[in-house]
């Protein structure tokens, strides 16, 4: 398995099934919370099926299944027309602007995938480190969301294995968060299942109209004339990733630890597990006592704005908070402190603050560096959601043997959250580390195995 290789037979770009509306052939124009991550690379995640087992009356056909995919994808891009567009950029000299926006009609569309390996699920699913194979999973790496102007801004990849199929996604992030995109996948799938059933309709259709400021132009300048004034690229640092599991049973322990621990009933199941994460870290890196350690996490604005936005809002209106503390009270006061710190973070996390975030940043707008962002060694980043229903995408194949994700925006210290296959509240988690021996040691690590025993 180590010397197995993935084969790109063909690809294809899709459009959607139907021409668009005058309406949705519009620019659309992205917010603060999109524009400031022209640098970041596309979001790659994707699903591992086990193939159909042969019957008496019919083989499975790959042939005929990618028809299916390539055809239900066309008609779920009539819902989610904005991922066959481009990026395209404005410029004006009297007044001087430049503005980067999203032509729903440029572009050939979206990508489509068929490639094989040799290999099987089992060999995917090993105990240890993420086989490095996966990461072939997916196109597009070391794209940043500032070459969606010549890239798609999303690529379907699907490999075929021994005995399984993946499907992966590489997205845009300008143009989808992970809500946005499990949103989109999860259409994908109930078109795909629905054959011949398809009227034109879905359970949920996106909502693509961009949230506005009140008062503030839709329409936003950035304060350059080349993109080469704030573009920035890097080279994936090298890292090993691992799978952890906390059952539903390990997730409920944890919280009740957590809120008795800090005599409150505030603190969530989600929070209490990074708290778990952020101390094993932290310990298995051996910071000084007096270092400053800081967890990031991913935050949706959808219902921190009032009037909330809908589940349903198609786009990237993401947040980084953090808890923050030194290595030696991170230690000293015990995981209810710190799950305590991380809800307060997201607990403070309100319109008052995003609104004023957003305005901060119209007075003086900044596209993130990951240069920058990544300067400090000793931060936990934590990515993606077990709320995600990553296992309700089926795509005729029955419930997905597990979730996996390329190797961007990665490093060491990255954490990335799953919801666990059986359901119940359960988690997977996935640790990125650059040491070999912090990978070892974390699973050493009395705490972290103890909560995993449970």
């Amino acid at each position: 398995m180590s010397s197995a290789s993935v084969k790109r037979i063909s690809e294809c770009f899709i459009k959607p099934l139907n021409d668009l509306s005058p309406e949705a052939k519009q620019p659309i124009h992205f917010t603060p919370f999109e524009l400031s991550t022209l640098n970041i690379n596309y979001s790659q995640k994707g699903l591992l099926f086990a193939k159909p087992l042969p019957s008496e009356n019919q083989d499975f056909s790959i042939t005929a299944y990618l028809d299916d995919l390539r055809r239900s994808l066309s008609a779920t891009l009539d819902h989610f027309y904005l991922l066959a567009g481009r990026l395209a950029t404005r410029k004006e000299e009297n007044p001087a602007s430049y503005v980067i926006y999203l032509d729903p009609v440029k572009g050939p569309g979206v990508k489509f995938i068929y490639a094989t390996v040799d290999t099987t699920v089992s060999d995917i699913l090993q105990p240890g480190d993420v086989p490095l194979v996966v990461r072939s999973f997916f196109d597009l790496d070391e794209a940043i969301s500032h070459d969606g102007h010549t890239q798609p801004l999303l690529s379907i990849q699907v490999t075929e294995l021994v005995d399984g199929i993946f499907i992966g996604g590489s997205v845009n992030h300008m143009v989808a968060d992970g809500t946005s995109f499990w949103h989109f996948m999860g259409a994908w799938s109930e078109i795909f299942k629905s054959k011949e059933q398809y009227r034109g309709s879905i359970s949920r259709p996106p909502v693509i109209k961009p949230w506005v400021l009140d008062g503030y132009d839709p329409i936003i300048s950035l304060p350059y004339t080349h993109h080469d004034q704030f573009i920035e690229r890097r080279e994936v640092p090298p890292f090993k990733e691992r799978f952890f599991h906390f059952s539903s049973t390990s997730v409920s322990k944890l919280k009740a630890k957590a809120n008795s621990e800090y005599n409150t009933t505030k603190i969530s199941s989600l929070q209490a597990v990074i708290a778990l994460l952020w101390r094993s870290v932290t310990r298995v890196r051996r910071l000084p006592d007096e270092t400053e350690t800081s967890c990031r996490l991913m935050i949706s604005n959808r219902r921190r704005i009032n009037p909330p936005l809908s589940d349903d809002y198609f786009g990237n209106p993401i947040h980084v908070v953090r808890g923050t503390a030194t290595a030696g009270d991170l230690m000293a006061h015990g995981l209810g402190w710190a799950a305590f710190r991380l809800h307060e973070a997201v607990i403070n996390h309100n319109d008052t603050v995003v609104r004023n975030g957003v305005k901060s940043w119209l007075r003086n707008p900044v596209i993130y560096k990951m240069s920058q962002m990544t300067a400090d060694k000793n931060y936990v980043h934590v990515g993606s959601s077990p709320r995600f229903d990553m296992y309700g995408c089926e795509f005729g194949l029955g419930k997905a043997v597990a979730a996996r994700s390329g190797c961007m925006n990665k490093g060491d210290g990255k954490i990335t959250m799953y919801p666990g296959r059986e359901g119940g509240g359960s988690m997977d988690v996935e640790i990125c580390f650059a040491s070999s021996q912090h990978m070892m040691d974390i699973e050493c690590d009395e705490e972290f195995i103890d909560a995993l025993r449970t």
